[in-house]
């Protein structure tokens, strides 16, 4: 990273130097968990991300992600749930444990956030962590979006903020309702979006992108056939 990448890193004071936290991060390649564990690793932490279980079946990087202690979420399965048991126990064991809420790359045609899953809340309401918001952006200059030959040179600039802990106390001690995880989320997208917008100084859309209601499927690459 430090060969083949510039860095513009703000707001690492914002991250905890010990016990265990959510990291929550907007997701625009596949680059983009390795510019991220580079920000987390130079602030003293340790990377813990969850990750779809199919990366687990690809040679190589799957025993690579094994051996890095790594979560596989299997998606739409009975075993998902796992994962957010798993990662409530390394929260609990003081770790860092990277949340991406969208649950995929973004497929918003400007790579705007999308509409947050509940998980990264589930899990900061059941141990009681802090949930912390990292907004990034330039990993797509690396590598676009579903892409898998990188462009590492001229060396692409990586810019990573990360942000006050995300205020959830209004929802703690209070019953778990689907509604109430909801809302949350949403409160949450705000804050990361608004970070987004500002690393890109541009506003972002009034109506964040949901996959749900646009018949694009839940996995491949949306704009390689939009090309």
């Amino acid at each position: 990273m430090a060969t083949f990448t510039r860095r513009d890193w703000r707001g690492g004071e914002h991250i905890p130097r010990e016990g265990g936290f959510i990291a929550v991060t907007n997701h625009l390649s596949y680059f983009d968990p390795i510019a991220l564990g580079h920000f987390l690793h130079e602030q003293g932490r340790a990377v813990r991300f969850l990750a779809k279980a199919s990366l687990f079946d690809i040679p190589v990087v799957g025993r690579f992600l094994r051996s890095a202690g790594q979560i596989p979420v299997h998606r739409e399965k009975r075993t998902a749930g796992d994962a957010l048991k798993e990662a409530c126990q390394a929260v609990d064991r003081g770790e860092c444990v990277v949340v991406y809420p969208e649950g995929t790359i973004t497929r918003d045609p400007d790579l705007w956030p999308m509409v947050g899953k509940t998980g990264a809340v589930r899990i900061a309401l059941r141990t009681g962590c802090e949930i912390v918001p990292i907004a990034q952006w330039g990993a797509q200059d690396v590598l676009l979006p579903y892409a898998k030959i990188p462009r590492l040179l001229p060396r692409k600039t990586m810019r990573m903020q990360a942000g006050p802990a995300f205020d959830l106390s209004a929802y703690r001690d209070v019953p778990f309702t689907p509604s109430l995880l909801k809302k949350a989320t949403n409160e949450l997208m705000d804050v990361l979006t608004r970070m987004v917008a500002g690393l890109r100084h541009e506003s972002p859309p009034a109506v964040r992108f949901d996959p749900g209601k646009t018949g694009l499927p839940s996995i491949g690459n949306p704009y390689k056939r939009r090309a």
